[in-house]
């Protein structure tokens, strides 16, 4: 199976200018995860035949949202975190404003695995939205991750928002304890790794250069000046399952390119 993730940066905008369609029909996913789709269903003209579509939409209009299209109808589809789960965290940040309305998690259950996409908060320039991520929003993912591994292997992917290593950016010094790359979410993600999740790009890939988002400025795409903060992680349990680990860079009409991996399971 062919699974990819995508931070579209928009859903609408993409679709009008027809590269989410040829996307789609050159890469042929079976399960396609998206984030920062910045709309609700039926705001975009979306209509991939063969594919079962779920959204799950920020209570503030335009802003975040999660999406997943399927080829394989899921057995069901979770929108956010579990109510019970929610409770045992806080995701209000210095303004009050609630992460786990955003729309920034959505869980599709099969019936050997769990995929689950996420849009990870950004810490923002001023890092006011740091202490939500470290000390709430990242345990509370893993934790969750972490619950549904307990009843099948888990698959997630997502913008992430933090590059794990030096290899991941294009200017790490000068990037040093700013958004991105403090390390409070270098831990973060460090957490996953150590919970046992696996980051499937590092498995047939190492050194730098291979970036997944880009800044809209000073041509840094075209120089590659980018940042590897798009990932697909994988339980070990399905480590040797994984075939193939990309990342898309030819990809326009986002601010990010798709990530994908290709795992032999039924």
């Amino acid at each position: 199976m062919k699974f990819y993730s995508w931070n579209v940066n928009g859903i609408r905008a993409v679709v009008k200018k027809g590269t989410f369609q040829a996307f789609i029909k050159e890469h042929k996913p079976d399960i396609l995860c998206l984030q920062e789709t910045k709309a609700e269903r039926g705001q975009a003209e979306v209509d991939l035949a063969g594919y079962h579509e779920y959204w799950n939409s920020a209570v503030k209009k335009g802003y975040s949202g999660t999406a997943i299209f399927s080829k394989r109808e899921p057995l069901d589809v979770i929108n956010g975190f579990p109510k019970d789960f929610a409770k045992k965290f806080s995701f209000a940040d210095e303004l009050k404003r609630d992460a786990n309305e955003e729309g920034r998690v959505i869980t599709a259950e099969f019936d050997k695995f769990f995929v689950v996409t996420v849009y990870t908060p950004n810490a923002k320039d001023d890092l006011s939205r740091l202490p939500l991520r470290h000390k709430h929003w990242d345990p509370a993912f893993l934790a969750y991750c972490k619950q549904l591994e307990k009843k099948k292997p888990v698959l997630f992917s997502g913008d992430l928002n933090v590059a794990h290593t030096e290899l991941d950016l294009a200017n790490p010094k000068p990037n040093r304890g700013k958004k991105g790359f403090t390390e409070e979410e270098r831990e973060g993600f460090q957490n996953f790794l150590d919970a046992g999740f696996v980051d499937t790009f590092r498995m047939f890939t190492e050194g730098n250069g291979h970036y997944s988002w880009w800044s809209n400025f000073s041509n840094a795409r075209s120089r590659n000046v980018g940042w590897r903060i798009d990932y697909w992680l994988v339980s070990e349990k399905l480590r040797k399952q994984v075939k193939k680990a990309e990342i898309h860079a030819d990809v326009m009409g986002s601010d990010h390119c798709p990530v994908s991996v290709s795992v032999a399971i039924d």
